[in-house]
């Protein structure tokens, strides 16, 4: 709802959904339609768990690609990892919930495996003690996260896995619409993320923040940005005409974090630009979940190339039950364009030209 500035999913607040579950729990919620028992989320949690694994020919296309930016390697994965998923032809709900599972245990896989490989060193396994963010960020980093840290970064992806139809789920609707595998929607949902006006806020807010350099700074930087018409990256929102419910959350951690680790400036600097920006709010420019996130994984220790596909593997149980929901009733997305060309001419031969 953004005229009210809310996110449900499932009819479950995103607060109490950021505050109180996982991960886990909260794909779980989105794929079947109710929060699990604690039966059914420990069985989950068991089959997510069994899925991380990638065949070794993936390995092969990553190390033969290793020098692609890492949104372009996880969609040239992703699109072969079709070729060994025994169901991949299968569109029925059953195998199409399947596979869907299959790819949010993957994806982090290919994510963390790209940046080791490129980097000339192994892909670090995967963890089977850990939850699912703590495994990603240890399979990144290659060392086990702290609590706080696979806490924070479980919040993240619980905030950023299913927002309606933005770019990338459309994108996977379309593609699904053609009566396509998952396989081939999620791809089309990751080459439409890899966009800079989907995906690309978070990475640029850390640039700004970079070119602000101190809390001083900020509220001319903003001035400068507004008197030129330029939009100041982690403001505005398609959908949101109040702060995006998601921000909040993100806010927190950014002041936690840069406490912790002694980098106190990047929380100030994000806070003089929200103050600085006031006066546009009445505008319906507010702060996004975004301008927080990057913030957040440059303390973390992560290249801003990989932002981006942190995001992608956050969002592949809302790519998944996108996908469910459009071939539950299923139609060729199709729309019809207005034509403003030239109206019906003669055909003149060549040699009359």
């Amino acid at each position: 709802d953004g005229k009210a500035g809310e996110l449900h999913y499932r009819g479950y607040s995103i607060h109490d959904l950021a505050e109180h579950s996982t991960f886990e729990e909260t794909c779980y919620l989105l794929l079947k339609g109710e929060l699990p028992t604690r039966a059914e989320l420990d069985a989950f949690e068991s089959e997510l768990k069994a899925a991380r694994t990638l065949p070794a020919p993936i390995y092969d296309l990553i190390r033969m690609i290793k020098g692609a930016h890492p949104m372009d390697a996880l969609r040239t994965a992703v699109s072969a990892l079709a070729a060994f998923d025994p169901d991949a032809a299968n569109n029925s709900p059953e195998a199409t919930l399947r596979k869907g599972i299959r790819l949010a245990a993957e994806v982090p896989m290919i994510v963390a495996g790209h940046h080791h490989i490129r980097n000339g060193r192994p892909p670090v396994a995967p963890d089977p003690t850990l939850g699912h963010a703590a495994n990603f960020l240890s399979m990144l980093k290659g060392e086990r996260p702290s609590a706080d840290a696979a806490k924070l970064f479980d919040k993240d992806m619980v905030l950023h896995a299913e927002h309606g139809s933005n770019a990338s789920s459309f994108a996977a609707r379309v593609v699904a619409g053609t009566q396509a595998n998952l396989h081939a929607a999620v791809t089309a949902a990751v080459a439409a993320l890899s966009g800079p006006a989907h995906g690309g806020a978070a990475e640029d807010v850390m640039r700004m923040a970079q070119e602000i350099g101190e809390p001083g700074k900020a509220a001319a930087y903003v001035r400068t940005k507004r008197a030129n018409r330029e939009a100041v990256t982690g403001f505005g929102h398609r959908v949101y005409r109040t702060e995006d419910p998601r921000a909040r959350h993100m806010r927190d951690g950014v002041k936690r974090l840069s406490q912790a680790m002694g980098e106190p400036k990047w929380y100030r600097i994000l806070e003089a630009v929200v103050e600085a920006m006031k006066p546009y709010a009445r505008h319906g420019v507010n702060v996004n979940v975004d301008f927080y996130s990057g913030v957040i994984y440059h303390l973390s220790g992560i290249p801003k190339d990989l932002f981006v596909p942190i995001f992608a593997v956050g969002r592949v149980p809302g790519w998944t039950v996108q996908v469910l929901e459009q071939m539950e009733n299923n139609i060729l997305i199709r729309p019809l364009l207005h034509y403003t060309g030239p109206g019906l001419r003669p055909y003149v031969p060549i040699d009359r030209r």
